[in-house]
């Protein structure tokens, strides 16, 4: 996982929702799509990034790509984050 990619992806609010959205299960680009003003090729640019920072998965079900959430990775962050405000309450004493 690159932080600097994780953090790219979600820097954006249009992302941050795809995401929201993924938390209910595994969703295609088009049933992510039909939530937002913008066009199907403006999603798949989105889910790109999501994939590039390995925040969701991607599994070809048939015709279509199915975008699930990659909890993993969210479980990495979460430990980063607690390791650094620990670390930053130590260097304080």
């Amino acid at each position: 996982m690159a932080i600097n990619d994780l953090f790219k992806a979600l820097s954006d609010e249009t992302r941050r929702k795809i995401l929201d959205l993924l938390r209910f299960g595994d969703l295609t680009a088009g049933e992510i799509a039909i939530h937002f003003d913008m066009s199907k090729p403006g999603i798949s640019q989105h889910l790109s990034v999501l994939k590039n920072a390995e925040l969701v998965h991607a599994s070809k079900k048939g015709q279509y790509v199915y975008y699930s959430l990659n909890t993993t990775v969210f479980q990495e962050v979460m430990k980063w984050m607690i390791q650094f405000n620990q670390s930053k309450g130590e260097n304080n004493d």
